[in-house]
């Protein structure tokens, strides 16, 4: 059921409390929750970075004996089993609150309804759904590998005035201003992953990391595919894989050389990678891929590099958002033609938001059905 209106005030805080450690908080999800009594928030709570304590337990800390008879409200489902932490629902009970409001049932299956039930049983109300929509969204990755196995993919795309991202054989092109280039570093820092091909490491050598004061501890895993190994030792992305994990993919197709190596040739670069922090990982396609990397907790993969990438991604139907920044420059005869534009976006995606950045203006699309 759903709630009355101050439950969607308050749910609405709790989801942009939830925001505020997005890529951060490990293999948990990001979860926010706030302790409201007399229609006053008492406390709050969002999951810690590296994933515990966990949002009600620290939420509970805040409001201390404020929240006995209180309404607890959490974006996700309290959790119901013993882990490296005792249950959220357990706490909840503890601490004497009257009411908890939920937004998304947990799909994990050692939840999936046991907190709501846990909490039932000792006489607490519960109420679920509220804005369960904008809930979804803000946990879209954590949904997307405890339903899929696969992290959520957000493709990026910055499109010149005359629909091309880059210019052949010349490197990055600035195709979008200064406050573009600002939100998509704070997009980085919110992704676990981000991917591009070996075109696009070739060509721009970029270095993959978020680069805003403050927040550079919160540069995600680097993805380079890269069939054939052609990625330069002396490349940025080599050079500080040490310090930031650097993950490159044989066996992809991608934007690599036309033309194999022979076999001992790979192995000699594959064991020159590793020697430098590099890890090598072998995906027969993108979905062996994409579940290999939920497997090892990634729940969230920004594709930001190459238009072949991009292409393959939207033809294996792989991607969950598409951000599409429309720049005003024009690139040229010598351009390369974007895999999308603002009238070619595939049937199956409907629009969420468009808004300007600065002189740019960004649409934003979703998935209407997941893969």
């Amino acid at each position: 059921m759903t709630g009355a209106p101050d439950d969607e005030r308050f749910m609405a805080e709790a989801i942009r409390l939830s925001l505020s450690h997005l890529g951060r908080t490990s293999t948990n999800p990001s979860v926010g929750c706030l302790i409201v009594k007399d229609g006053l928030i008492v406390g709050r709570g969002v999951t810690a970075e590296g994933g515990r304590p966990h949002a009600e337990p620290q939420s509970l800390a805040d409001a201390g004996d404020r929240a006995r008879g209180a309404t607890a409200y959490v974006t996700l489902e309290p959790c119901s089993h013993h882990g490296k932490t005792p249950p959220c629902a357990d706490a909840l009970i503890a601490a004497g609150v009257a009411r908890v409001v939920v937004s998304v049932t947990d799909p994990d299956q050692r939840v999936s309804g046991g907190g709501l039930k846990m909490l039932e049983d000792a006489g607490i109300a519960v109420t679920t759904g509220v804005l369960e929509t904008d809930g979804r969204r803000a946990l879209a990755g954590y949904l997307m590998r405890q339903t899929k196995g696969r992290p959520y993919v957000i493709l990026k795309l910055a499109v010149s005035r005359d629909g091309m991202i880059g210019r052949k054989g010349g490197g990055q092109v600035a195709i979008s201003g200064p406050a573009a280039r600002e939100r998509v570093q704070l997009l980085r820092a919110e992704t676990d992953a981000i991917l591009v091909g070996i075109g696009t490491a070739l060509a721009d050598d970029p270095l993959l990391t978020v680069r805003l004061q403050g927040l550079e501890d919160r540069s995600p895993i680097r993805i380079v595919l890269d069939r054939n190994l052609d990625l330069p030792l002396s490349s940025k992305l080599v050079s500080s894989a040490r310090e930031v994990p650097l993950i490159v993919v044989r066996g992809v197709t991608d934007e690599s050389i036309e033309g194999g190596k022979a076999a001992e040739t790979l192995a000699a670069r594959e064991a020159a990678l590793k020697e430098r922090g590099v890890e090598v990982l072998e995906a027969a396609d993108l979905g062996s891929l994409l579940f290999a990397l939920g497997s090892r907790g990634i729940s969230s993969l920004l594709v930001e590099g190459g238009a072949r990438v991009a292409t393959d991604f939207l033809a294996a139907d792989l991607v969950d958002e598409i951000q599409l920044y429309q720049g005003s420059p024009e690139v040229g005869a010598d351009g390369i033609a974007s895999p999308l534009t603002i009238g070619t976006i595939p049937q199956n995606f409907k629009p969420l938001h468009s808004l300007k950045v600065g002189p740019d203006r960004l649409d934003v699309f979703e998935r209407t059905q997941s893969a």
